[in-house]
């Protein structure tokens, strides 16, 4: 308190400055409205522009959330989509009853690693099997098709992008199925190459290119679209040069696909074997 005092007595010509400055502004305020007017303006603007940074911080420190929100959100969007459901339909002369039944859900994940630059390569993601995730699933992202669900333990799993030699997803252009893989004699992340369709055919650069009825992933899930086509195969086939939509550098979620008829399928198929 002492110091305090000795500090104050020190310097008391600049308090008492300050003061009267204050007693003397407050006087000029009070008798002239056009300043007082002024004055409350401008702290009223330099508050608001306090406030308006202070919310700004907020929101940035707040957009981890928000991220995953939204990403939830499209999860649950992605899950009312019609590509989600299989018509079930009984037609008898001119009656028909048609149900959709679900067949295809989604689950939100977050990336927690990925490479694109490597021969093979991968992707992490935070949900595993006490999510519902398991081994042999699609996965996609906004964009389009990402990989194949490889490896899963109980909180993580691991994910063979389409970036990757041994992916294989069959895929369609103008109706017509061929095979995509990626990394042909060129391990470029932003291409892959569309294989074994007809040579006679005639493919537009720009055609867009999509999930075939015969992949993982629900019929017409975005891929890419056509650049150029060349026949190289021995069987002269055609190769198709595709651009894809899914920047692979860039993922942070992405959305396991849940075949929910999957089961039934791979047991009735699995009986042919053993026929």
């Amino acid at each position: 308190m002492r110091n305090l005092w000795l500090f104050i007595s020190k310097h008391n010509a600049f308090f008492l400055l300050v003061f009267f400055f204050t007693i003397s502004l407050i006087i000029f305020m009070s008798n002239n409205s056009f300043q007082r007017a002024s004055v409350w303006n401008s702290s009223n603007q330099l508050v608001g522009k306090a406030y308006e940074r202070a919310n700004e911080f907020r929101s940035y420190l707040s957009l981890a959330k928000t991220n995953d929100s939204l990403a939830a959100e499209n999860a649950r969007l992605r899950n009312q989509f019609k590509t989600s459901f299989y018509d079930e339909s009984i037609q008898k002369v001119i009656v028909k009853d048609s149900i959709f039944k679900r067949q295809y859900s989604y689950i939100v994940a977050k990336v927690i690693n990925n490479s694109v630059h490597q021969k093979n390569n991968y992707l992490t993601i935070n949900r595993g099997s006490k999510h519902g995730i398991r081994k042999g699933m699609g996965v996609t992202a906004s964009s389009g098709v990402v990989g194949i669900v490889l490896n899963v333990s109980e909180n993580f799993s691991t994910i063979r992008s389409l970036l990757h030699s041994e992916t294989k997803i069959s895929a369609s252009v103008d109706g017509n199925i061929g095979s995509l893989i990626w990394g042909e004699g060129n391990f470029d992340s932003r291409f892959a190459i569309l294989k074994d369709i007809q040579s006679h055919l005639v493919i537009k650069r720009g055609t867009r290119v999509v999930s075939s009825e015969f992949s993982l992933f629900p019929p017409g899930t975005n891929i890419g679209y056509a650049t150029e086509s060349e026949t190289r195969d021995p069987n002269n086939a055609l190769n198709i040069r595709v651009k894809l939509d899914t920047d692979y550098a860039k993922l942070q979620y992405v959305y396991v696909i849940i075949n929910l008829l999957a089961e039934e399928q791979l047991s009735l198929e699995a009986q042919n074997k053993v026929e």
